[in-house]
């Protein structure tokens, strides 16, 4: 590898750093902060390319220790979420949950990213809704080492065949008959 690269991610480094230690920032979404190999820009224009030793979910303050010793802070950057509040929120947290969706747990209010048919779902279950902008820390989930990985129904369910020849991660989603997808009461 030529130029500026990292293979080393130290955890929470950013928020722990002595003030004039962190070089520059990159500013990722969720999705994008889940990553193995991938050539990074900084807010301040330097390019650097990642190879960590395997696939790696990159939480806010976490750094990159880069090749001439300097340390590039993670941040998360703002993304279109739902944020659900309700007087029960544990039962809706499970009811996300039980569709093996990403969800950032806070007291008062859970958020999710924008899905209409997760918004249906939760507003007939009585949640309240409303569409927000803002950076998306997911719960990791406690196999996923911060990130939910699909899930397996195993070889008993010969209905449900998960071998077509490549690996893959799949969603199940379901919806009433006459549900209409689109509409999603959502207080904007």
């Amino acid at each position: 590898m030529t130029g500026l690269h990292s293979h080393t991610l130290l955890r929470g480094a950013a928020r722990d750093a002595e003030p004039g230690s962190i070089r520059d920032h990159v500013t990722l979404g969720h999705d994008d902060r889940f990553l193995r190999r991938k050539r990074l820009q900084t807010a301040g224009g330097i390019t650097f390319d990642v190879d960590l030793p395997e696939t790696t979910g990159l939480n806010d303050g976490d750094a990159f220790e880069v090749s001439d010793g300097s340390l590039i802070a993670v941040r998360a950057a703002p993304e279109p979420l739902i944020e659900v509040t309700g007087p029960d929120l544990a039962r809706l947290a499970w009811h996300i949950g039980n569709r093996h969706t990403p969800c950032q747990i806070e007291p008062g209010r859970l958020l999710i990213a924008r899905d209409h048919v997760l918004a249906g779902m939760l507003a007939g279950l009585g949640a309240s809704l409303r569409e927000v902008t803002e950076p998306f820390l997911p719960e990791g989930g406690a196999y996923g080492h911060g990130r939910t990985m699909g899930h397996d129904h195993g070889p008993e369910d010969p209905g449900h065949a998960h071998d077509h020849g490549h690996r893959h991660v799949h969603f199940h989603v379901s919806r009433a008959p006459g549900d209409d997808p689109e509409d999603v009461p959502l207080d904007v």
